[in-house]
């Protein structure tokens, strides 16, 4: 099954704006894993679920080519739309569905994504794309994040929280595999040769402004503000309000695992 939640024009312009790179030192555990296991050449890496193309575009100074797949139009045309990118081209697509020849490509990756595969059909395809000795990295991060800000961590952090709990009812079952850090996936990959990495420390310099777009581009706001559009509207101003009387409208660091 595929799941369709991110596809409409404003939810990707936010989706671009405010969502996460994943960091450096991610990447450089990645490029590392890739060059022990396979070594060079780096020809092609494809990213599923790229969504407007942030884990993408990371990997475009690595690979000859790169790929950046996703089911929605909008989330695309977004990463399009960046430029300076010439060996990125992105396709509409699925990761169930991989438009590669057998044995072709060197490196998939999917950021904060893979909880949305079917699990079964994604690793048979990437058995299958995968060259010999090609890798597979699937990373992302939990909703647990821990806000810094001089004296007011633990007020910034208990107006996070109490965002979550409002968004709780509108959690996809697909957001527990998430937080479960692949588990389940992890353990079916059919590869012998694979490596779990856990709670990877990232911090983030983040405004106010920032975060509050970061809540907005979560899925379950995004369920809550179709089932709810002005109590959700309403959410997040409240929150922004009360995140810039704690700060100041500075900007604050977000502690997060990977």
């Amino acid at each position: 099954m595929t799941h369709r939640l991110f596809e409409e024009k404003h939810h990707a312009s936010i989706y671009q704006k405010y969502r996460l790179t994943p960091p450096d030192n991610v990447k450089e555990i990645i490029l590392q894993y890739l060059d022990e296991k396979k070594g060079p050449p780096h020809e092609l890496a494809v990213d599923l679920g790229c969504g407007t193309g942030q884990n993408t575009r990371l990997f475009s100074p690595h690979f000859q080519k790169v790929v950046g797949i996703d089911v929605s139009k909008n989330q695309l045309e977004v990463a399009r739309a960046v430029p300076g990118f010439t060996n990125i081209t992105y396709r509409v697509g699925t990761a169930e569905e991989l438009p590669f020849p057998d044995g072709s490509v060197d490196l998939l990756t999917a950021a904060s994504a893979a909880h949305w595969f079917d699990h079964e059909r994604f690793l048979k395809e990437a058995a299958r794309v995968l060259k010999p000795r090609g890798c597979m990295a699937l990373l992302g991060h939990t909703a647990q994040f821990s806000l810094h800000y001089g004296s007011c961590g633990d007020r910034l952090d208990n107006i996070f929280s109490e965002v979550m709990k409002v968004l709780l009812p509108y959690y996809s079952s697909r957001i527990a595999v998430a937080d479960s850090k692949l588990q389940d996936l992890y353990e079916a990959i059919p590869f012998h040769d694979k490596e779990r990495i856990e709670n990877i420390p990232a911090k983030i310099q983040m405004s106010v402004t920032g975060t509050v777009g970061l809540l907005e581009s979560f899925s379950m706001y995004q369920t809550y503000l179709k089932k709810e559009p002005q109590a959700a509207a309403a959410l997040l101003e409240s929150t922004r309000t009360r995140g810039q009387l704690a700060v100041g409208q500075r900007r604050i660091r977000a502690g997060l695992p990977s």
